[in-house]
C-alpha cells in the first residue's frame, strides 16, 4: 500500500528515543522527511543519523525543550527553514514521574500539565497556521493507555494525558474543515526505557526484581507480551498517512488487548 508520505514532511517531538524515534523512523522509511526534537543534544544527533542511515530520507535533529514555548517555536522555525512545511505533527513527551496522590507537591502537578498538556497546546499552536494555509494536517498526540485503564501509581500521568485526549477530540471537531485531521494514540505497555524504569521503580517498592514485574505486566495483556516500539510505529505512521482520509478525532489504544474498556 501506498501511504501518500512521499515528500510530507514531519515534526517529532521526544524522538531521541522510544516511541517518538520508532514514529520518526517509521515515517522517513515511508518517504516523509523528518524534524526530530529532544533535549538531549547527543542523543537526538545521534537518533537523527540512526535515521538517515536506515533510511537515506532527510532528518534534522532539533535540540528543545518541549515545556518552553520559545524552544518550540524555534523548532518549528527551523523545521520550516530546512524543509519549507509541515505537514505532520507528533506531539509527545516523556511522562511524569510515578507518585499517589497524598505523595505529589503542587509545583509536581504543575510541572507535569505543563510537561504533558501544555507541550501538546504549544506545539499545536505552532503549526496550526501553517497547515490551515496549505489546507492539509495531522496532528497526532501520543497519550497511553492509562487514559482508559488507569495505572496503579502514575497519578499525573492518569490524570493529565486525560486533558491531552479532550484536547485532541476538540481540535478534530475544530479544524477538520481546514484539511486538518487530530488523534489521539494511547500505548500500551511497550518495550521502551521509560517502561523499565517504571518496572524498576516496581520492583523496588515492592522488594522484588524487575523481571517479575515484567512478567506480571505481561500475565495482564492477552497476547501475553508487550509491544514493541515499532508495532506502535506503524499504526501511527498510517494515521498521518493520505490513506487516514477519514480518520479524526479518534482515540486508539495500542496495547495489545490490554485495556478492557469496551469504547
Amino acid at each position: 500500500m501506498n501511504l501518500g508520505l512521499q515528500n510530507k514532511i514531519a515534526l517529532v517531538a521526544g524522538a531521541s528515543k522510544g516511541l517518538g524515534k520508532a514514529v520518526a523512523l517509521g515515517l522517513a522509511r515511508e518517504g516523509a522527511s523528518v524534524a526530530i526534537v529532544a533535549r538531549d543534544h547527543a542523543r537526538v544527533e545521534s537518533a537523527a543519523q540512526d535515521i538517515r542511515d536506515a533510511t537515506g530520507a532527510q532528518a534534522l535533529a532539533i535540540t528543545a525543550d518541549v515545556t518552553r514555548r520559545e524552544d518550540i517555536q524555534r523548532a518549528v522555525d527551523e523545521t520550516i527553514k530546512q524543509f519549507g512545511a509541515i505537514h505532520i505533527l507528533i506531539t509527545n513527551a516523556g511522562g511524569p514521574p510515578p507518585g499517589q496522590f497524598v505523595a505529589l507537591t503542587e509545583e509536581q502537578w504543575q510541572a507535569a500539565v505543563n510537561l504533558t498538556l501544555m507541550s501538546a497546546v504549544r506545539m499545536s499552536a505552532a503549526v496550526v497556521p501553517l497547515m490551515q494555509k496549505q489546507k492539509w494536517g495531522r496532528i497526532i498526540h501520543i497519550t497511553s493507555a492509562s487514559v482508559k485503564h488507569p495505572i496503579d501509581n502514575l497519578m499525573l500521568s492518569n490524570s493529565i494525558r486525560s486533558a491531552v485526549i479532550g484536547l485532541g477530540k476538540t481540535q478534530a471537531t475544530e479544524l477538520a474543515k481546514d484539511g486538518i485531521l487530530v488523534n489521539s494514540v494511547c500505548p500500551g505497555w511497550t518495550e521502551t526505557e521509560r517502561v523499565g524504569e517504571l518496572m524498576a521503580d516496581r520492583a523496588t517498592r515492592a522488594k522484588t526484581d524487575a523481571r517479575t514485574q515484567f512478567a506480571a505486566i505481561e500475565n495482564q495483556i492477552p497476547m501475553g507480551r508487550m509491544g514493541k516500539p515499532e508495532e506502535f510505529a506503524n499504526v501511527v505512521v498510517f494515521l498521518a498517512s493520505e490513506c487516514a482520509s477519514y480518520v479524526n478525532g479518534i482515540t486508539l489504544p495500542i496495547d495489545g488487548g490490554f485495556t478492557r474498556t469496551a469504547f
